[in-house]
């Protein structure tokens, strides 16, 4: 059995979920890991009302459709970040209210623990004819970060600098994390430049910081780190317990004009000058098999969830085709030796 394949409906927020539903099961996927911005899934309504989450059970069941994850990114990269006008354009109004950087980072934060509740209340309204749940209730996302400023260390930031960082993403997130265990919810960190951890030396630091939390652990998604040169397959198995979601999507790298590097240039996606851009699943450079054959080892079983983005290429067009592609890329793990026929006592 092959594992569900889903589509991750943040880049899809400005088209509202009852239209959108049934163009996702037109595309051919399994369900959905719904996104807390748009209308797709909100997170006080479902905190507050069983008959929302009723409704939207509803709405994906006549779709044929089901839900294995939802996605506060916004939310969280507002917990650790320093808040600028930037964040005002994704957080929620109640999350931002006036704006004080304080203020703002300690809304965020209730919100990501509201998530949590929230989340559970709305599987706890899971009809009985749904599919059954392949993984642990988890919500995905961001945690922001206090120090990605100091990223490239000139003038140079000090080791203290740096642990101060750690100490406070651990401060805000420690409790946020005991409201996730208190309704039995993990938190997936989408490993991502601007976060906390945003390549395997940084996710153990992060790990670490919140001493092993047991809610804490990670989203994987290649795209971020192949176009840094980060191992990507080898973070699966480094972090094999700690692999609660993974998304599907791709990125080329090398397919600029040499003027741009890794950091980006100051330039838009799709920029043909660019270094990296994300790709639809298939058309970038990440070896997908080598993570399949991975995630069989650790024996992950949860969905596959495409993150559709490419700028060069039509959306539907592009999120149809991969659907198709990660079902022509999975396969189950053998549960035989190939060689175990040799033997005659098998024969």
């Amino acid at each position: 059995m092959t594992r569900p394949v889903t589509l991750f409906t943040g880049q899809w927020a400005d088209i509202p979920f009852e239209k959108l539903l049934p163009q996702i099961a037109e595309m051919g996927y399994d369900g959905v890991e719904l996104a807390c911005w748009g209308d797709h899934f909100d997170v006080q309504q479902a905190l507050q009302s069983d008959a929302y989450c009723k409704d939207r059970w509803a709405a994906l069941l006549d779709n044929g459709l089901t839900c294995y994850a939802v996605s506060n990114h916004l939310a969280g990269q507002a917990v650790c970040d320093r808040i600028d006008a930037r964040h005002q354009a994704v957080v929620p109004v109640h999350v931002w209210g006036d704006g004080e950087p304080e203020g703002v980072r300690q809304r965020a934060a209730r919100e990501m623990a509201d998530t949590a509740k929230a989340y559970r209340r709305f599987l706890s309204n899971r009809p009985s004819s749904a599919p059954p749940q392949v993984l642990a209730p988890v919500v995905n996302g961001f945690t922001g970060s206090s120090i990605w400023h100091l990223l490239y260390s000139f003038p140079p930031a000090t080791p203290a600098m740096i642990e101060a960082g750690f100490d406070d993403f651990a401060t805000r997130w420690i409790p946020i994390l005991d409201a996730f265990d208190a309704v039995d919810v993990n938190f997936a960190l989408e490993v991502h430049p601007t976060e906390i951890a945003f390549d395997s030396a940084s996710a153990r630091r992060a790990l670490d910081a919140v001493g092993g939390h047991k809610r804490f652990g990670f989203n994987y998604d290649p795209s971020h780190f192949g176009y840094q040169g980060v191992d990507y397959v080898a973070f699966i198995r480094t972090f094999a317990h700690r692999i609660f979601h993974v998304h599907i999507k791709d990125v080329w790298w090398g397919h600029g004009d040499g003027s741009v590097g890794v950091f980006g240039g100051h330039t838009d996606f799709g920029d043909w000058r660019r270094y990296w851009d994300f790709r639809s699943p298939g058309h970038g450079d990440i070896e997908f098999e080598d993570i399949i054959v991975a995630l069989n080892d650790i024996q992950y079983n949860g969905p596959l969830s495409v993150e559709w983005e490419d700028i060069r290429m039509d959306r539907f067009h592009g999120a149809a085709e991969a659907a198709d592609f990660v079902r022509g890329i999975d396969f189950p793990p053998s549960n035989v030796a190939f060689d175990a026929a040799f033997d005659k006592s098998h024969q």
